[in-house]
């Protein structure tokens, strides 16, 4: 009798994971879990009045690296090649970034002749910083904040301007809180192995074995910086549930876990309210917190470590306006929390992918809510109403894009607690977890955001390691 994997929770984690278990030589049966009536978690896209696509979730993909490259992989073996919209490297959304600083957009600087000249908002050219980097000792902490590193390594300046922004940009967090090693590992270890960022970056980490296919070459041949779907990202996930359930994985939606318990012959009783399923192994692909509360005793210690990882809320506003010009032309910007404690950037999706504009030409930009003042607004215990997030977000492109006219059409969504915050010390909370897992030979696989890794193409690495491991063998696919 083959063994029975059973995957919980349908965001892109747990659909990557059932993906390569289903494609194994020998594939277990697979029954895939999810709570809600829709697969795909955190990317959904929603189609408007005129055919226009807005994003409530993440808006693009980026190709590079092993990763890029797998995901890029996957899309082919999906069958959806013609309806990628690449962002090519000659294209605006992928030459120009800007940071909203004293109530102006100012455009990172980019190329080395960017690096050599003054570029507002920074007082010096960002040379200084790069030389600051290559004459700094390496850290001696194991972790450390990310400002606490971007300050030492690279000034106060780029810590409290670019890293405190961009932590706003990824995960919606505080740079103050935040762990270098976890959210930025690239930058951790390029420091550990080169003693300095820069030439950590340009020796590269040594190089893997290369994927290969027809998109790949294209992505890596037009230099693409990110990419879409035609009829916006939700395509994937839903290109997924398709195939696996050709392949015969049983997919249940509408069907929250209640409860896991562990039976005399290790097996798994998965609790789904009225009814139950048994497991030999679990794959778990939902966020660590919610598995905190359905593990049992046996497992204390586990569910212990899990709940520290906690998790942000981020509004999420779709604007789309009539006739409309933007004063810059780029992928979007972002807003130091200096600058703005609630609004974290703006997106401005016209620019990146036209084709996603619907019979109209009209504009479409996205106003990202969180941070500081969301918390704080959470905790106070006032009514988060949706009028409240439109009218910030109207206001703030108006303020910082000119955008005076009242939107056409809007769309507000806040994701509760969407976004993991790897703080500091992260990397000893999955330590442990990994150890008790050993120790204990809990047949219990942990996949998904809460991790290593929040992008879409860190998911799907991790649903398909999850899926390797359970398989025991890398060539399973």
């Amino acid at each position: 009798m083959s063994r029975t994997v059973v995957v919980l929770g349908g965001g892109i984690s747990g659909l990557a994971a059932s993906y390569h278990l289903s494609r194994a030589p020998y594939p277990p049966k697979v029954v895939l879990v999810e709570g809600s009536e829709r697969l795909g978690g955190w990317i959904r896209s929603v189609r408007g009045r005129d055919g226009a696509i807005f994003e409530l979730g993440p808006r693009g993909i980026r190709p590079a690296g092993a990763l890029g490259a797998r995901t890029l992989l996957m899309v082919s073996e999906l069958g959806l090649d013609s309806e990628v919209l690449p962002v090519r490297g000659d294209h605006p959304a992928a030459q120009n970034r800007f940071l909203y600083v004293g109530g102006v957009l100012h455009a990172l600087p980019t190329g080395l002749r960017g690096l050599l000249r003054p570029s507002p908002p920074f007082s010096k050219p960002l040379f200084w910083a790069g030389l600051r980097d290559l004459t700094k000792p390496r850290g001696k902490e194991p972790d450390e904040t990310v400002h606490s590193f971007a300050q030492r390594r690279l000034g106060p300046e780029v810590a409290s301007l670019a890293m405190d922004s961009l932590c706003r940009g990824v995960f919606a967090g505080n740079s103050r809180e935040l762990s270098i090693r976890s959210c930025f590992p690239s930058l951790f270890q390029a420091e550990q192995t080169h003693r300095s960022i820069l030439l950590g970056l340009l020796l590269g980490a040594g190089q893997s074995p290369q994927l290969d296919s027809a998109l790949i070459r294209q992505a890596r041949a037009e230099r693409w910086s990110q990419w879409s779907l035609r009829g916006g990202l939700e395509m994937l996930p839903q290109a997924l549930e398709t195939h696996l359930t050709s392949r015969g994985v049983s997919v249940l939606k509408g069907h929250p876990v209640s409860g896991l318990s562990l039976q005399a012959e290790g097996r798994w009783k998965v609790s789904l309210g009225d009814s139950s399923l048994e497991a030999d192994h679990i794959i778990s692909a939902i966020p660590a917190s919610v598995l905190s509360k359905l593990l049992p005793t046996e497992a204390a210690p586990l569910a212990c470590a899990l709940r520290t990882i906690t998790a942000v809320s981020v509004a999420v506003v779709n604007l789309q306006y009539r006739g409309a010009r933007l004063p810059v032309q780029g992928f979007g910007h972002l807003v130091p929390s200096s600058e703005d404690p609630g609004i974290l950037g703006i997106v401005y999706d016209s620019v990146a992918f036209p084709e996603q504009d619907g019979s109209s030409p009209d504009l479409r930009v996205t106003v990202m809510m969180g941070g500081s003042w969301l918390q704080t607004l959470e905790a106070s215990g006032c009514v988060l109403s949706q009028e409240l997030f439109q009218q910030q977000a109207q206001e703030a492109a108006a303020t910082q894009l000119g955008l005076k006219e009242p939107p056409s059409y809007c769309l507000v969504h806040l994701h509760k607690n969407c976004i993991p915050q790897y703080t500091l010390g992260h990397w000893q909370t999955l330590e442990s977890a990994r150890q008790f897992l050993t120790a204990q030979r809990l047949p219990l696989t942990l996949a998904g955001a809460s991790y290593e890794g929040v992008a879409v193409n860190d998911c799907i690495e991790s649903g398909r390691q999850a899926a390797v491991s359970v398989l025991g063998t890398e060539h399973h696919s």
